[in-house]
């Protein structure tokens, strides 16, 4: 009777909790930012990543001009600046993670967010380029590693409820680009020197006002904390797993990299199509923008709530596939196209990479937090990181040199190429949670989970 009671006791709490998520999904943005998963310290981690995109957005806005207009800089330099940034952003989230698994992850965002201030606060006063080099580079390793931080933050301080926190960030991310592109449109009408210095300026004070309030936060539980017991600090070995020598998460990792080709696609992709094989008015390239901010703003609080558990997530991969095809589907189908034709073309592509997205960030924040161990999250997510760095770099000159040089054909090849690699990535997926996931049986090694491939 007693085991009976309990049983009708913990279903009665299921649904209840079952109920509660459910509110919670039917709630509004405005609400949810009101009462994010974590609480106080999500909140106002939520308001630092607003202020540190508007920064983000200002400069993403303004520096080609001002390295062009105010430094002198000609296209090549420029280039190898925007090539050394993204570089050095590759090893930022590893070396975040590396570096969260052994000290607190609140000191250390405070840091990134000082080190940025630092380096762009440099370049109010450096104009020469073998100066200008190493500090670009060390502003977008801190970018790379803060961003890895804030999403170690929010598994800690959000816990099962990642989904939704990550939907958050996401929106408010969004935010923040739109209005730092906003204010930097304001500036760079002025065109002087002293308005592109009062960006800049701008920018490095946002990471002030984010340190600050990281400040306020409370280091979240170190749930991936490296915990060194006596005889692990006498050898020096912690006894946790590393992702580098874990094939199946770093299959995931490199099956990742296309998984993120919607960023370049819309950034470079979409304009460059555009200018140089359709026949649409170039007027339209500001819209790709506003049709991403304003779908994703709007959306990635349902889509996130629809995909929010481990497989789940998976199945959002394949979905991801076959948006992406559609798009590039679409894209191929503008060359030869009248005006008309290609510009609607061209924005129904717009809305289709922005779902990809909206796919995308579920499915890789959700698999890279559930594929990896629980006890080693730290630097796992810290390697995960990386697949969205090196699209960064490597997407941009498939798209230019590959791509676009064989003509539609070009399109159609990588969007089969993406919805191939995305049936092999879930299925990968699913595999290993088939292992992770599994119950543990009284003689089932721990360390054959972690590892599956």
């Amino acid at each position: 009777m007693r085991r009976r009671g309990t049983r009708i006791r913990k279903g009665s709490q299921d649904r209840q909790d079952q109920q509660g998520r459910q509110g919670q999904r039917r709630s509004g943005l405005v609400a949810q930012l009101r009462r994010p998963p974590g609480g106080r310290d999500a909140r106002i981690m939520l308001f630092a990543q607003l202020l540190d995109r508007t920064g983000t957005g200002v400069w993403g806005a303004s520096s080609v001009l001002y390295f062009t207009f105010v430094i002198g800089l000609d296209a090549g330099r420029i280039g190898l600046l925007l090539a050394a940034a993204a570089v050095a952003g590759i090893a930022g989230s590893p070396l975040a993670g590396h570096l969260a698994g052994r000290f607190p992850v609140r000191s250390l965002l405070i840091g990134c967010h000082l080190l940025r201030l630092g380096t762009l606060g440099a370049l109010l006063v450096v104009t020469r380029f073998d100066v200008l080099l190493p500090l670009v580079a060390v502003t977008y390793l801190g970018d790379r590693a803060a961003k890895a931080l804030e999403m170690l933050f929010a598994t800690r301080v959000a816990g099962e409820r990642r989904a939704t926190y990550q939907a958050l960030s996401r929106s408010t991310a969004n935010a923040g680009y739109a209005v730092g592109a906003g204010i930097a449109a304001a500036g760079l009408a002025l065109g002087t020197r002293e308005a592109y210095q009062a960006l800049i300026l701008a920018d490095a004070l946002s990471f002030l006002a984010a340190a600050a309030l990281v400040g306020r936060t409370r280091e979240p539980r170190a749930e991936g904390r490296v915990a060194a017991g006596a005889g692990e600090r006498a050898t020096g070995r912690t006894g946790a797993p590393s992702p580098w020598r874990d094939r199946g998460y770093l299959r995931f990792v490199l099956l990742d990299i296309p998984m993120n080709l919607d960023d370049s696609i819309l950034a470079v992709g979409l304009p460059l199509w555009l200018v140089t094989h359709t026949d649409a008015p170039h007027a339209l390239i500001p819209a790709f923008l506003v049709i991403n901010t304003v779908l994703v703003v709007v959306l990635q609080l349902r889509v996130s709530a629809r995909y929010e558990q481990p497989r789940q997530a998976a199945a959002a991969v394949s979905a991801y596939g076959l948006t992406m095809l559609a798009c590039c589907i679409l894209l191929a189908l503008t060359a030869g196209a009248g005006a008309v034709a290609a510009s609607v073309a061209l924005l129904a592509a717009a809305v289709l990479v922005t779902a990809a997205e909206l796919l995308r960030s579920v499915s890789s924040w959700e698999l890279a937090v559930s594929l990896a161990p629980e006890g080693a999250r730290a630097s796992y997510l810290g390697v995960a990181g990386m697949a969205q760095s090196v699209q960064k770099s490597a997407g941009p000159l498939l798209l230019t040199g590959a791509v676009m040089t064989a003509g539609p054909v070009g399109w159609i090849v990588l969007g089969a190429g993406i919805a191939g690699l995305s049936v092999v990535q879930r299925r990968s997926a699913v595999r290993r949670l088939d292992s992770v996931l599994a119950p543990a049986g009284p003689t089932a090694p721990s360390r054959s989970a972690a590892h599956a491939g």
